[in-house]
């Protein structure tokens, strides 16, 4: 017959044993799953970083491209710009020697003749008015003319034809126009032909002792 005692004895070691046991067998799996877990947060990272990384390009891409084309943009304008500011600077230069003709051909008749000669002086008045009318068409489009008779030589925008001694004027003074010059707006259609002071070299210097450092 069995002793109870025993068998419940026996029973409770057996619980003991298996307890024991499970433990040391779960232990393997469950380290494996949680670094199994792990792996897929890091490439996830990864790839998140990655992405951020492309997208930051794109956006310096989309940045650079907007740039340039509004540089494009402005470019094309300012050249449309000045092409339309300029648009009648080739017929004013045709036009130039026109104004001269008709300039001198006012200067070429003295007042006497025209006073004694009618049909001379009527001829005279419609010179005048073409040339008033030609002027005035030329300060509409913004061409004015150089007179830059007593006025500082300019380089930019007179042409010397001869230094002219014994003027009693500052040298460099524009003491003759030979030719009117004309601009349009900033740039210059024709220089004005002009004749220019030259020093007086019997008259000493305002400073002797100052030497001239420009050139």
């Amino acid at each position: 017959m069995t002793d109870p005692k025993k068998t419940a004895n026996d029973d409770k070691t057996l619980s003991e044993d298996d307890a024991a046991t499970q433990p040391a067998d779960q232990s393997g799996p469950t380290d494996q799953s949680d670094e199994t877990a792990k792996q897929p947060k890091t490439e996830d990272s990864d790839e998140v970083t990655a992405l951020k990384s492309e997208l930051a390009a794109m956006k310096d891409r989309a940045l650079r491209a907007v740039a340039e084309a509004e540089n494009v943009r402005r470019r094309a304008d300012k050249e449309r710009g000045e092409t339309l500011k300029f648009a009648s600077s080739g017929l004013a230069k045709e036009l130039l020697p026109v104004v001269d003709n008709l300039r001198r051909a006012l200067e070429s008749v003295p007042e006497e003749a025209r006073a004694e000669n009618d049909v001379l002086k009527n001829l005279m008045v419609g010179v005048e008015m073409t040339e008033k009318m030609l002027l005035d068409a030329f300060v509409k489009q913004n061409i004015l003319k150089l007179d830059p008779l007593d006025e500082k030589f300019n380089y930019a925008e007179h042409q010397a034809i001869q230094e002219v001694p014994d003027t009693g004027k500052p040298a460099g003074t524009v003491v003759q126009v030979l030719q009117h010059g004309y601009k349009m707006h900033d740039r210059l259609l024709r220089p004005a032909m002009v004749l220019v002071a030259k020093a007086d070299p019997a008259s000493p210097p305002d400073d002797p002792d100052k030497v001239d450092t420009t050139a």
